[in-house]
């Protein structure tokens, strides 16, 4: 649906975005992750046509970038941009109508979506009556009235408790069963990698990797497994030989503990557990697999230390 290629942006001589190139399928959830200041929002801003790149170019479904294209996304920024004193059914027909709604087909597809998340009474609310997290669920309704064919969220869980994290969440996996393609740009890898098909990893305006998330995890993975259990964890320690090192433990109480292990050698998982048989209590035993914050680290670190000699 989307491809970036060779995007460069600088701002009075700071590189925001060096040679960026990416590209996004049809109906998946793409994670754009990285720290602040990374470029993630630059990037975004030049796909929405706010900003301009200096290099590279922008293809929407093989076309180029214009912004005949903008009707068919959907952009929730990281700032927030609500007039305070409107109402939201009053800010929904006025978002609505930039996207070419009537005022009609609005409030239709208001109602659907106030009925679904249950806040119907919200409607004759002014902005400013709104909690930060209230005012961020009225902009996501706002950013989705359209039904776009790409939705681009930066930063979309900040001022959202749990509950209305995962609330969004499942409203996102519900749209990408409908053929939606959803990108999510966060700092925080750890609230979108779950949901996320492929993530491309941005850090000091260059991308560092893009893929899979299953792919990159299992390229990376480093042969730890957890083992959850009741007993004592001197017999766990007994049980095991030289073929296994103890990578950490968690104490969940008296007798019940999670430890993990590496494996050493030629030993498999099924080794691990044929030790550990009879000696302890096994409720769970699972592969660990490294999340996207430590692939992350783990790909920079070498140039911070490189870059400090």
């Amino acid at each position: 649906m989307l491809e970036i290629q060779k995007i460069s942006k600088n701002f009075h001589r700071k590189t925001a975005l060096e040679d960026v190139s990416m590209s996004i399928n049809q109906g998946e959830i793409f994670g754009l992750l990285g720290p602040n200041g990374a470029g993630k929002t630059t990037l975004i801003r030049i796909i929405n046509k706010i900003v301009q790149q200096d290099k590279g170019s922008v293809r929407f479904m093989g076309d180029m970038m214009t912004h005949k294209h903008l009707s068919e996304i959907g952009y929730l920024p990281e700032e927030r941009g609500l007039y305070k004193s409107m109402t939201v059914e009053d800010h929904a027909v006025f978002l609505g109508r930039l996207r070419g709604l009537s005022k009609a087909d609005v409030k239709i597809k208001l109602n659907y979506w106030l009925e679904k998340f249950n806040i119907q009474n919200w409607r004759d609310k002014r902005i400013e009556e709104l909690s930060k997290g209230m005012q961020q669920k009225v902009q996501f309704i706002c950013t989705v009235l359209h039904e776009p064919r790409l939705l681009i969220l930066d930063e979309p869980f900040s001022g959202f408790d749990p509950i209305n994290v995962e609330l969004i969440k499942q409203e996102l996996i519900e749209m990408k069963t409908q053929g939606k393609t959803i990108i999510l740009s966060s700092h925080n890898m750890e609230s979108v990698e779950a949901i996320c098909d492929r993530v491309a990893l941005i850090h000091e305006s260059k991308k560092i990797i893009e893929g899979r998330i299953s792919t990159l995890q299992e390229e990376r993975k480093q042969g730890n497994y957890a083992v959850k259990f009741r007993g004592s964890m001197i017999s766990f320690v007994n049980a095991l030989w030289t073929g296994f090192e103890i990578v950490d433990k968690e104490i969940l109480g008296d007798d019940k503990f999670i430890v993990r292990v590496k494996m050493r050698g030629e030993n498999r998982f099924d080794d691990l557990l044929k030790v550990l048989i009879g000696q302890i209590n096994i409720e769970a035993a699972w592969e660990v697999l490294p999340s996207m914050q430590e692939i992350f680290i783990d790909l920079v670190q070498p140039k911070i230390q490189n870059d400090a000699q």
